[in-house]
């Protein structure tokens, strides 16, 4: 194994619990000598009542003879959180054929599946994996390269008070551990199991990948199964309806392992989706907005897919908005504001939306999704007896219907939104689909014959951002600090990120994902002072193609997960602290 795994805490860290500096170095030395197995479980039957501290004596790497466990942080205390390790698997011992990991798709998902089962089998012990729920991303947990398993783990270790309990230590260390690489071994596996799911995985891929070329922007299959079982629940509802598409927007498709598929394809342009309350509407456009994920088989939408760049649009009051161009959406502020090159730091509904829309732009979509639900209403629609009344200057706000047609004819941005209660829509809607009771139905002949003309609004691209890399810090009193409150707050340095709206964000994972995302475009000068924003993004998303999600974690031994660009661009544009330095005066 290469030293690149090992002696990452070499240091002498402060022993909180010692009885004395001197004391609390010697315990801070790693142990000398041969470190295999034998010498671990023995090291940790003597160290039985000592101080907590020595702990960290077992920093660095053990030969276990068919892999290598690595102590890469050892905790404070035993209410510290977990100490982390690495497992290295050579390819000799992890038995995996080559169709499971030369492609990237199918080694993505083999390492997801590997994950879960490491889950299972850890299930009630003191050793944990981070195998996330219904989407299947590359997370740091488990990475395969060239046929090795790398598992970076989280354990308990066990104290007697501030004593260590070394004989707990020695089973989870030398007893589940390689009970664990062996249930992970290939031929220990349900290598049937483990071909489908890396095969359903492998089949969505291709499916997204055909959208556009088909000239659609999601495809939700017949059969799929869209509620879930709660608020609370990403997990499948039970006796939900099956989708089923209407006979006039039916696809079908072609995949490398199901055959033929069909189902609805939404059509690039604008779709409206309507229909009364509780039927269905919200539904269909969270299954769209998660559609950029692949999910596990069994979830239900592994055939509800929409293209990659995707982003859920809302309103967000109280946001801060720096240096972005809202223009197209708000003019002739009361204030005498410059709407294009716009900074608040409570922003209002309609400003918050017409940024969100903005940045979403900026960072390169070509999918809105949208619910009336969580929009400013004064920024999506005005009718003819309010505009009668507030005319002209008195309003500065330009509403959305008039630039949705635009935003596809003049930038190739399409719009799905979900309305209930406007049928100004229906004037610019390319298809109307109706949920009744969960069933769709193709109504836009219907609706044309009730829409208006209207004319258009103009739209020119927002301008694009150069970052302030200065602005984008993570360190606190000297030292990294990223971590996650659940999904809502980010702490990036002295700040907190506040993620509430963030829809499609899905995993914690993704949290701690995302802040390692904004240090490594300032730490490695990806964001430069001189890169747009837009250009930095394309730099950071060529990288991580080459390396892999673990680009991302140089240092940093907690669990992570890929996160899209959009996400990258919104998680910074949340950041209090970020300035930025200039706009460019030319224009996508």
């Amino acid at each position: 194994m290469s030293a690149g795994y090992g002696g990452r805490r070499r240091g002498r860290d402060r022993d909180d619990h010692g009885s004395g500096e001197h004391h609390r170095r010697r315990e801070a030395e790693p142990i000398r000598g041969h470190r295999d197995a034998r010498r671990l479980e023995e090291e940790l039957r003597r160290m039985d009542g000592a101080p907590y501290g020595r702990y960290r004596s077992l920093a660095g790497d053990w030969d276990f003879g068919d892999f290598t466990l690595t102590v890469a942080k050892v905790q404070a205390d035993p209410f510290a959180p977990p100490s982390r390790i690495l497992v290295h698997v050579p390819a000799a011992t992890a038995g995996m054929p080559e169709h499971a990991w030369r492609d990237p798709v199918r080694r993505r998902a083999t390492a997801d599946h590997l994950a879960r089962c490491a889950r299972r089998r850890l299930r009630d012990s003191r050793v944990r994996i981070d195998a996330g729920g219904q989407q299947v991303l590359d997370r740091s947990s488990c990475q395969i390269r060239d046929g090795a398993v790398l598992l970076r783990l989280g354990v308990d270790l066990p104290g007697h008070g501030r004593r260590i309990d070394g004989r707990g230590a020695g089973r989870a260390l030398c007893r589940t551990v390689p009970d664990l690489v062996d249930a992970l071994c290939w031929d220990a596996l349900d290598t049937a199991a483990a071909t489908a799911f890396a095969d359903s995985v492998a089949d969505t891929v291709a499916l997204r990948d055909r959208l556009a070329e088909l000239r659609l922007v999601a495809f939700v299959g017949d059969g799929a199964i869209l509620p879930r079982a709660s608020g609370v629940s990403d997990l499948p509802m039970p006796d939900a309806v099956p989708f089923a598409s209407p006979e006039s927007l039916r696809v079908t498709v072609e995949l490398p392992h199901r055959g033929t598929v069909t189902g609805m394809g939404v059509p690039e342009g604008i779709t409206l989706v309507v229909g009364g309350g509780f039927h269905g509407k919200s539904t269909l456009l969270h299954a769209l907005e998660r559609g950029v994920y692949d999910h596990v088989p069994g979830d239900g939408r592994e055939l509800v897919v929409t293209r990659a760049d995707a982003v859920k649009i809302r309103a967000e009051e109280g946001r801060r908005v720096v240096r972005t161009d809202v223009s197209a959406f708000v003019r002739n502020l009361p204030t005498g504001a410059d709407t294009s090159d716009f900074t608040t730091d409570n922003a209002s509904g309609s400003t918050s939306q017409a940024a969100n829309i903005a940045e979403a732009l900026e960072a390169g979509t070509s999918v809105l999704l949208v619910d009336e639900d969580t929009t400013a209403t004064n920024l999506m629609v005005r009718d003819e007896r309010m505009q009668r009344l507030v005319h002209g200057d008195r309003e500065p706000l330009i509403p959305f219907v008039d630039l949705v047609r635009p935003l596809h004819r003049v930038h190739g941005v399409s719009t799905v939104l979900v309305m209930g209660a406007s049928g100004d829509y229906f004037d610019v809607a390319d298809h109307v689909v109706m949920l009744d009771a969960y069933r769709a139905r193709d109504v836009t002949g219907q609706a044309r014959a009730l829409a208006r003309p209207r004319r258009d609004a103009d739209l020119s691209a927002p301008a694009r951002r150069v970052v302030d890399p200065a602005s984008v810090d993570a360190s606190a009193r000297g030292r990294v600090r990223i971590k996650r409150r659940d999904m809502d707050v980010l702490t990036f340095g002295e700040t907190d990120i506040d993620l509430r709206h963030l829809a499609q964000l899905v995993d914690p994972a993704q949290v701690v994902g995302a802040g390692l995302a904004l240090r490594a475009l300032v730490e490695d000068g990806i964001a430069d002072g001189e890169r747009t924003l837009g250009q930095a993004l394309d730099l950071l998303e060529e990288r991580l193609r080459e390396h892999g999600v673990t680009y991302l974690g140089r240092g940093y031994h907690g669990d992570y997960a890929a996160v899209r660009r959009q996400e990258v661009a919104a998680v910074l544009n949340r950041l209090r602290t970020l300035r930025i330095r200039r706009q460019c005066q030319e224009r996508k």
